[in-house]
């Protein structure tokens, strides 16, 4: 079968040329800078996270005796663990920098007013998914830092009154941080968060393209 017959085949039942025709015609307003990218950097570094998180979930193992062994494994034996690792790692920060870039830019622009008000939502809401991100990750070489790190931040809670108590040993799952602790931020940085952000940028997204960019400054 020639290329061009499994084309057609495929434009017949997904009218492909329609989608591409509708992607290459969209109107960019004239004052679209470098600064209107800074979301489209946060989605490519997300990807990034999927696919290196997505590698190492073959050798990291949840257990409070086996993390920090797991993460040095991956950084010293597994073959190109310690790449994947760094890049890992280090497009986390940027994700969590671009994403404050990106917020800082729509705000300034009006990019909250109508009617891209559920455009912001959204976003926040995304934004709060990323920095959560950034605090079960941390979990998870249960090192020194990542200790104190989920410790301090799950006894936040602990000065509401009446129901502080109750959050933070549901955060911990237990009184203290230990093994029910990682197995859920471990749940959180791999199944629930990644869920969460796919499907809030799937509102995202589609919204941005029906409503268009916003002005300039």
């Amino acid at each position: 079968m020639s290329p061009n017959k499994v084309y057609d085949w495929f434009e017949e039942r997904l009218e492909i040329q329609a989608i591409a025709d509708d992607i290459t015609s969209k109107y960019v307003p004239p004052h679209v800078n470098i600064f209107y990218c800074l979301g489209g950097i946060t989605l490519t570094c997300f990807l990034v996270q999927v696919a290196t998180g997505f590698a190492m979930t073959f050798y990291y193992r949840p257990t409070v005796t086996e993390a920090f062994y797991s993460v040095q494994y991956i950084m010293t034996e597994a073959n190109f663990g310690w790449l994947i690792r760094s890049v890992h790692r280090w497009s986390a920060s940027m994700m969590v920098l671009m994403m404050i870039l990106h917020v800082f830019r729509v705000y300034l622009t009006g990019g909250f007013k109508k009617p891209r008000e559920l455009t912001w939502v959204t976003g926040v809401i995304l934004a709060v998914l990323t920095a959560s991100f950034g605090v079960t990750g941390y979990s998870l070489p249960r090192d020194q830092i990542g200790y104190w790190a989920v410790k301090i931040v799950t006894g936040v809670p602990e000065a509401i009154p009446v129901i502080g108590s109750p959050l933070v040993e549901l955060l911990r799952g237990s009184a203290s941080v230990g093994q029910s602790t990682l197995t859920r931020f471990y749940s959180l940085h791999t199944f629930v968060l990644p869920l969460l952000t796919a499907v809030f940028m799937l509102m995202h997204f589609p919204m941005i393209r029906k409503q268009g960019i916003s002005g300039p400054l």
